[in-house]
């Protein structure tokens, strides 16, 4: 009953981020939590001076609501990010700023999760919401910083391309940070405001673009990080990328992108890819971007890009439609990721990549399958091969049926795309750790997402998690934190002890990591499916 109510509860979750209700709380967030705090010293970045503020231990400073372009607001919406607005005096970076504009999770879900795992969770669902969003957040660990600068994560934040923050307990960068490398979470614009694409935009462009201007954000911000980190004691030329969902869609498209060159050495990936000649989500063509626009037009009675600028952001946000897709501009992205991988055009050095193993049990939560349409269901994915795979693998009774279905939409959305990213890469001779998430505990467990909380160290302290779940938190967070560090996962954990071999898919034959109950090395358990998607 338990695990049926904390299911249920991760379908309405999932669901949430594409069918949810905006807040309108202005209230700022405190990093902290402390009514007094304890400022660092002031340093100089791209704008001004700012000082941030000492976490409760005192050995992590965070520098909260950093601004890295210009307010993209006004005759700035739908136009490539702008250079920071200088300021005088000093910046007390000591809040986080808002999220981008979005249709926020909602209300419901989140009292109901609250009261069932007994946390209290306001930072993300209270926080702050404006167009005005182009801002990151800094943890640096306490003391003099290792010969070279230290090493640095940048986090780019999933949520479908609609939604999310940089702020997020789940990824929150304090943990990593108070071990040895500085963490950096972006925001960038999303849905309608990030994602819009429109022929008269694309004209008034000095680059031609339309389309990707939260991808373009997310740009912005690399750059950023790349001429300031070393005013934090951080080494830009030790960069690592990371990002889940949409935010790993995200990381594989900045690996491809020419403007990203030099911002970055190695790529953290967690449950999406968009590097297959057609990606399942999160990419669309140019030609469905712009119909997309032109609709949107239409909805709002709006002749021109001058009458949709004038739409409050507030109403704006109300669209039908979901611009929740990167798109072939020529600009931030000359061809599809696919082409570029092909011909060795993309970035990252090393790759750490994988997948749950419930992650589409959220999405297909509320799809009825049984042995009438089962084949109607699989049919967009198999085609002439839906017969041959049901004789192998179709199952006798309804429920195992929706079990089979579960499997065909993790394999089709998220665990395949990165079989192929992982061979793509793999293929350049470069390496390649790739893992399989199986943990279960008394929340979201191995659904999408389930991964975070231990890979970024922050699993709570609730009557949830049992020893085990720490004991993964210890051992997959230090193969991040190794990773970021050396580009090589293996080694020791913060503890000192040494962590299982994690082999990269050459040595293993593609095999994958399974942090479970244990943590080895196993075959990809969706892997019988792939065959039938090519």
């Amino acid at each position: 009953m338990k695990q049926t109510i904390i299911l249920i509860l991760c379908a309405v979750f999932v669901t949430s981020l594409l069918f949810s209700c905006a807040s309108t709380n202005a209230k700022k967030t405190n990093p902290t939590g402390l009514k007094n705090q304890t400022y660092s010293e002031v340093i100089s970045v791209t704008g001004g001076d700012i000082r941030g503020i000492l976490n409760k231990e005192g050995n992590v400073e965070i520098f909260a609501g950093i601004p890295f372009a210009a307010p993209p607001v006004g005759d700035l919406r739908w136009k490539e990010p702008q250079d920071v607005i200088p300021w005088t005096g000093v910046r007390d970076a000591d809040r986080f700023a808002p999220m981008a504009m979005q249709n926020e999770n909602g209300r419901f879900f989140q009292t109901l999760m609250n009261i069932y795992t007994g946390s209290k969770n306001d930072r993300t669902y209270k926080g702050p919401m404006s167009e005005d969003c182009l801002y990151l957040n800094v943890w640096r660990p306490v003391g003099k910083a290792p010969e070279g600068g230290w090493p640095v994560l940048v986090y780019v934040h999933g949520g479908t391309l609609l939604t999310g923050q940089s702020w997020y307990e789940k990824y929150d960068g304090e943990n990593l940070a108070a071990n040895g490398i500085i963490v950096v979470n972006i925001t960038y614009r999303v849905g309608v405001f990030g994602y819009f694409a429109d022929k008269e935009l694309a004209a008034e462009s000095t680059h031609g673009t339309t389309g990707n201007y939260g991808l373009l954000d997310q740009i912005k911000a690399l750059e950023w990080v790349h001429n300031n980190i070393a005013a934090f004691g951080g080494d830009s030329g030790n960069v690592t990328i990371a990002g889940e969902s949409a935010g790993s869609s995200s990381v594989n498209a900045l690996c491809a992108s020419p403007l990203t060159k030099g911002y970055f050495r190695r790529a953290i990936g967690e449950s999406s890819s968009v590097v297959q000649e057609t990606p399942p989500h999160t990419f669309r063509t140019m030609e469905a971007a712009l119909k997309m626009g032109n609709d949107i037009k239409k909805e709002f009675g709006c002749k021109n890009i001058e009458e949709l600028r004038a739409l409050p952001a507030s109403k704006l946000i109300k669209t039908q439609y979901k611009n929740s897709s990167m798109t072939v501009d020529g600009y931030a992205l000359p061809a599809t990721p696919y082409e570029i991988y092909q011909k060795g055009q993309n970035h990252e050095e090393a790759l750490l990549n994988g997948f749950n193993a419930r992650e589409g049990f959220g999405f297909a939560f509320f799809t009825k399958v049984n042995k009438k349409n089962i084949a109607q269901l699989l049919e967009p994915s198999f085609k002439n091969k839906t017969a041959d795979f049901l004789e192998k693998y179709g199952k006798s009774s309804n429920k195992e049926l929706k079990e089979l279905y579960n499997d065909v939409f993790t394999a089709v959305c998220f665990s395949y795309p990165h079989e192929v990213w992982t061979r793509t890469v793999e293929a350049q001779g470069k390496p390649v750790y790739e893992y399989f998430f199986s943990r279960e505990n008394g929340e979201i467990g191995t659904n999408h997402s389930g991964e975070l909380i231990y890979a970024y160290r922050n699993v709570p302290r609730t009557k949830n998690y049992k020893a085990r779940d720490y004991e993964l938190e210890e051992i997959m967070s230090s193969y991040w934190l190794n990773f970021v560090k050396y580009g090589n996962p293996n080694g020791k954990d913060t503890k000192g002890n040494e962590l299982p071999q994690w082999q990269t898919t050459s040595e293993s034959g593609g095999l994958l990591m399974d942090f479970g109950d244990t943590c080895n090395m196993i075959a990809d358990p969706f892997f019988y499916i792939y065959n039938y998607l090519q």
